[in-house]
């Protein structure tokens, strides 16, 4: 059986999950690491925030780590990540933008970086989807990866800096 048809197999709140899950992923280097704030920036702004809320709105129909009724901790990176698109707008209809630029920083990090390698640990779904047998090593290769990123997400996140403005004294 094919990582996709496992996919499909685990129901539609699963299939959505991973599928919005995974165009974030794919669209954080164009809304998050892109210097110009134009319509493209905003275009595929759209597409991400509702690719993270159809992610984040998803997950409360999977239930495979029960701890309080039908949700798990991971639940509360649901609510954050819903607050958060809410929050990180707001911001941006008040031309506040550092403010939503951090906000959105802080939701690709936390959202997509954190639980997403989480999604990887040994016996979750994922993980045994594409490590089978070695889920361990699966798990290591995942959590190098996502340092990886990180790592590279700073050394191109300092080009992006604007030097800090003088404040009139």
């Amino acid at each position: 059986m094919t990582m996709i048809q496992q996919v499909l197999q685990a129901g539609p709140a699963v299939t959505l999950h991973v599928v919005s899950a995974l165009l974030a992923v794919a669209l954080v280097p164009f809304v998050l690491f892109r210097r110009r704030r134009d319509r493209i920036h905003k275009t595929t702004g759209y597409v991400w925030v509702t690719s993270m809320a159809l992610a984040a709105v998803s997950s409360f129909w999977i239930s495979g780590m029960r701890l309080v009724g039908p949700f798990s901790p991971i639940h509360l990176m649901a609510v954050f990540t819903i607050w958060a698109l809410y929050v990180a707008i707001r911001h941006a209809r008040h031309g506040n933008r550092r403010a939503h630029e951090g906000v959105m920083r802080n939701l690709a990090f936390w959202s997509l970086g954190v639980a997403g390698t989480l999604a990887f640990m040994p016996g979750r779904l994922m993980s045994r989807i594409l490590f089978e047998e070695n889920q361990d090593l699966g798990f290591a290769l995942v959590l190098m990866a996502a340092i990886a990123a990180m790592l590279i997400g700073k050394v191109f996140d300092r080009g992006s800096k604007r030097p800090q403005e003088k404040t009139a004294q």
